[in-house]
This record gives C-alpha cells, structure tokens and sequence, in this order.
C-alpha cells in the first residue's frame, strides 16, 4: 500500500565545464527533461522526475573509480576513457595511467578532462563526454516512469505481514 512512499528519484549527477560546448549541451538536456515533457514529441506530457545536482569542479579520484566501474565494456586504460584530445591534456607517454593521477591533472588542467561526466548513482550507469550518453540515462529513466522496464524490488517485511 506504502510502496510508493518508498520508491527514490534517481540521483543524477554532472561534472560540468561551462567552457565545453557537449557539457553545456548535456546540462541543457538534463534541465530541459525535467521541466518539459520528456521526450518532447510523446503522447505523455510529463517531464522526468530526478534529484540533478551540478558539479562545476572534475570527480574526485574516488568518484573516478565509481565512474570506471560503471562503463560498459569496463575500459582497461583510464586515460583513454577520461582525458581529452585538447592540446593542453598530455598525450601518450606523458598521459597518467591512474584515476589518483587523472583526477590531479583535471584539478591544475580542466581542459585536460572530457566533459560532461554524467552518472546515475542508483542504476549504475555514467557516460564520459559523451551526449548520446547522456540520452541513453535518460531514456532508461523514461522507461522505468512508463512501466518498460521493471520495478526495483522494495525490501518486503517476512512473517506475518507478507
């Protein structure tokens, strides 16, 4: 009867860098999804419901290991996932190897990092400079508000009650 009350909005979070022109698109998206209809030519004028939090700083190291392990297929070369073709990111011997290493380049080099870094928190899911990325999110969160994809299983109560 309550289980509304116990399903969460999802957590989005992005890494954004207003000087990049996918960053700036992605947020616009992600604004844009939760105050129009989402998607803009359906039949449900609804917008999605989720908690969207702006980062305007690069992940920490920590963060950067969540995000690593949410890509699919999961990247064995972090820098090929993270750092940018920007002339001022360092590029093949001098490109860091580690995720405690790239998340010090992007503190002293913005420009080094590609941008937007969007992360589902909940489902696991992230998406690296990418705005199809970001799309995709999106759309598995429209699926789940329209029934598409199964509910998450809420812990029931054993024994007398169930």
């Amino acid at each position: 009867m309550f289980n509304s009350f116990k399903r969460k909005l999802p957590e989005i979070s992005i890494f954004h860098h207003p000087l990049s022109p996918p960053s700036t698109k992605a947020l616009s998206l992600l604004r844009s999804s939760l105050s129009n209809p989402y998607p803009p030519n359906s039949d449900k004028k609804v917008p999605l419901e989720f908690n969207l939090e702006v980062v305007e700083s690069a992940p920490t190291s920590d963060q950067l290991n969540i995000i690593l392990s949410y890509l699919s297929p999961k990247a064995l070369n972090p820098s090929m996932v993270f750092l940018s073709a920007h002339p001022s990111a360092p590029s093949g011997q001098d490109a860091p190897s580690t995720v405690k290493a790239i998340a010090e380049l992007a503190q002293s080099n913005p420009n080094a990092l590609k941008w937007p870094i969007v992360v589902d928190w909940a489902d696991g899911k992230a998406s690296v400079g990418d705005v199809d990325g970001v799309k995709s999110i999106l759309e598995t969160i429209r699926k789940r508000r329209d029934g598409e994809l199964p509910e998450e299983q809420v812990d029931q109560p054993k024994g007398w009650f169930s």
